[in-house]
């Protein structure tokens, strides 16, 4: 038995593993964005603030005369004293642009020289971004006043490179997304052990369902959640109920083949009886009719055994199968047979692995090595030989020899009697309706069945079942 596996088959635990980890990266990755955007923001909150303090450092410290700006003591801060320090202090004026700038930015050179003439409203700061001309990054705050004349409106600005603070930035977002990640790899590891866990119940369900297909259980058995309750109680009722079915179709058909054979035998004794009393010659035309109905009630015989006996078939290796012994089979066959044909004195030899097991109806089997090994035993002169081992091939399934040194059959009938499903009221006596059976049965479940001439000199029939699929 093959299983086919369509393109549409999926997982269920694959399924929810894809859904809860496209959740997980979509949760994890909107979180990574709001935290760095969070604090990239607060960097740059924090830089705003610091460089409000040097605005009031150089409020504090400066000081006008006739328009132009002096200090009348050191700036707190010494960074505006060292050129290229990386924090420059300016002065301007809207109207006239630039009026004073740090000895730290005497050698900076601005991309956008029209940065320092923008209009701020007096009390109003303004945080931008900016680069010089070798495109360095700066952070700008700039604020404005009115001075002390309660006219002159000046803008003080104070600029500082934006390069560690970005620097902070990318450190912080390599360990965010370094850590994000790692959180990610945990969490899919233990959603996956979790679902496992959780679908642990179904998993255990579907073995069940196997072992109970292969013959091996019989139902399902074990304490199931209370979901999946309903579900392993109606499938085991409905196992049960596929049995008895099962059965009861098998009594009544034996009933049937009872029913059918017992008047036919009383019309056959009754012909006979005619038969066998003295007829003169003027009945001869009705001996020759009588003759002609006898003929045909043993053919209605012939059909009524071979349709019956396809009907019992259970025509499956894998419904509600079970491990069958094929030794124990033969054993039990050959006991019955050696009681049958005791006076033939037949040499029997056997080669029998006792691992070998059918899957499948027990009645199959015997009705299979019983046809088989009746026709060896009744057709045979004096050896008749059975062997059981797996397929050669696969090294599993069954594989079933049974040859004997009697006559054979015609090599123009052997095609014929190995065809499926050929007419009972066709076929030969002997072999014909015996192995027109076997035939049906073993293509019932996938198997081959094989018609050789035997070294014995009688026939070799080989039998082979496939191993069901796991």
């Amino acid at each position: 038995m093959t299983t086919k596996v369509s393109a549409s088959d999926y997982s269920l635990q694959s399924r929810l593993l894809i859904a809860f980890s496209v959740l997980l990266f979509v949760f994890l990755g909107l979180t990574g964005l709001v935290l760095d955007s969070a604090f990239r923001n607060s960097i740059e909150a924090g830089a705003a603030d610091r460089l409000q303090v040097q605005v009031y450092l150089l409020l504090a410290a400066a000081d006008e005369e006739d328009g132009e700006f002096y200090f009348l003591e050191d700036l707190q801060e010494p960074r505006f004293g060292q050129l290229d320090s990386g924090l420059y202090g300016f002065i301007s004026r809207p109207s006239l642009g630039e009026l004073w700038r740090s000895d730290s930015a005497l050698a900076l050179s601005l991309s956008d020289p029209q940065l320092l003439r923008q209009p701020i409203g007096v009390g109003e700061a303004l945080f931008t971004r900016t680069r010089n001309d070798e495109g360095e990054d700066f952070f700008v705050l700039s604020y404005g006043i009115l001075w002390e004349d309660g006219i002159s409106e000046y803008s003080f600005s104070v600029m500082e490179n934006a390069g560690p603070y970005y620097s902070e930035i990318s450190n912080f977002r390599t360990s965010l997304w370094s850590w994000l990640g790692g959180v990610a790899v945990l969490l899919l590891l233990i959603q996956f052990f979790l679902m496992r866990w959780g679908l642990s119940p179904l998993q255990r369900m579907a073995r069940d369902l196997k072992l109970i297909e292969s013959g091996s259980k019989n139902q399902l058995l074990g304490d199931y959640p209370r979901e999946l309750r309903g579900v392993t109680n109606n499938l085991n009722l409905l196992i049960e109920t596929e049995r008895k079915q099962q059965a009861r179709y098998r009594t009544t058909l034996a009933d049937l083949a009872h029913s059918l054979k017992t008047p036919l035998a009383v019309i056959t004794g009754v012909l006979q009886g005619i038969s066998a009393n003295p007829r003169s010659a003027s009945d001869r035309k009705i001996d020759t009719q009588l003759d002609s109905v006898g003929e045909q009630l043993e053919r209605m015989n012939q059909i009524v055994t071979y349709q019956l006996q396809r009907a019992v078939q259970s025509g499956s290796a894998s419904s509600l199968a079970r491990q069958v012994s094929v030794v124990a089979t033969v054993n039990k066959v050959l006991k019955a047979l050696r009681k049958v044909y005791a006076e033939k004195s037949i040499h029997f030899t056997s080669e029998l692995d006792p691992k070998v097991y059918f899957q499948g109806d027990e009645r199959d089997l015997m009705e299979v090595i019983g046809n088989v090994m009746d026709n060896a035993f009744k057709y045979s002169v004096q050896r008749v030989a059975v062997v059981v081992a797996h397929r050669k091939a696969e090294k599993s399934g069954v594989e079933i020899t049974v040859e004997d040194d009697g006559p054979g059959i015609p090599q123009d009938q052997q095609e014929f009697v190995l065809q499926r499903g050929a007419r009972a009221d066709t076929l030969v006596q002997g072999h014909g309706i015996g192995l027109a059976v076997v035939t049906d049965i073993v293509n019932s479940y996938g198997g081959e069945i094989l018609l050789e001439v035997s070294e014995l000199g009688g026939a070799r029939l080989v039998i082979a079942f496939q191993a069901p699929a796991p």
